[in-house]
């Protein structure tokens, strides 16, 4: 048995097995019920965070803000995208159109360093998963050969508990987690005073407080106020 053949039979296993299943409802469902207050607060015309101006993602929310009814339609989308999800015959579209946009989500807050990066990266797994669950009818659109594959018909529902499969999810989350800790050197943190903690207080790292009062004080960008950081901590 090929590679490919081995995949298909593991394909076809997973969806015949009830706890699988389950994990792919508590995806759809979180995933979806991310969408919801974001897309919400952007219907509703209001600032989406209560990140200062002078943050880096902050700047991102204010110029996004004032786009005006482009604002109301990433909300609308987004609120659309979740009621697909919520939907188990729509979910399948509700999964292809929430990637692109927490694919781009993720991208942002680690290209700002947001604080939240973590449970961002872990619904874009949670996202991913859910087109891997659903491979036997996105794979139709996929510009691969992958519509002629043989996927074999499912098998009746079993109750194996998958120690396997749950026991790599534990990990990957760890991952995320724990690896997020070590990511970066320094964060502009949420606030001013989350920043100035992070370096042990307003008399702590000079280079760092520096560090905080260019994004806080004096509202630079964020590769600008790294590079101030890197010159004083090299000059200290």
């Amino acid at each position: 048995m090929n590679l490919i053949n081995r995949l298909a039979a593991c394909y076809v296993e997973a969806k015949g097995n009830k706890w699988f299943r389950y994990f792919a409802t508590f995806c759809r469902i979180g995933v979806a019920l991310a969408f919801v207050p974001s897309g919400f607060v952007k219907v509703s015309g209001e600032r989406f965070t209560a990140l200062p101006s002078n943050h880096p993602l902050g700047h991102y929310f204010d110029a996004l803000h004032l786009t005006g009814y482009y604002y109301t339609f990433i909300g609308a989308g987004q609120l659309i995208t979740a009621a697909l999800l919520l939907i188990p015959r729509t979910a399948v579209l509700g999964a292809l159109m929430a990637f692109p946009i927490m694919l781009n989500i993720t991208v942002l807050v680690h290209a700002t360093r947001f604080e939240g990066t973590r449970i961002v990266t872990l619904i874009l797994l949670a996202n991913i998963f859910l087109l891997c669950w659903y491979f036997d009818r996105v794979r139709y659109i996929l510009p691969f050969k992958c519509a002629e594959l043989g996927i074999p018909e499912y098998k009746p529902l079993n109750n194996k508990f998958p120690f396997a499969f749950f026991g790599m999810v534990i990990a990957i989350v760890a991952t995320v987690i724990i690896g997020n800790m070590y990511l970066y050197n320094i964060r502009p943190g949420n606030s001013e005073l989350e920043c100035t903690n992070g370096c042990g207080g307003p008399n702590g790292d000079p280079a760092c407080n520096q560090f905080c009062d260019c994004i806080y004080n004096r509202g630079m960008p964020l590769d600008t106020c790294l590079k101030i950081y890197e010159k004083a901590s090299k000059n200290r």
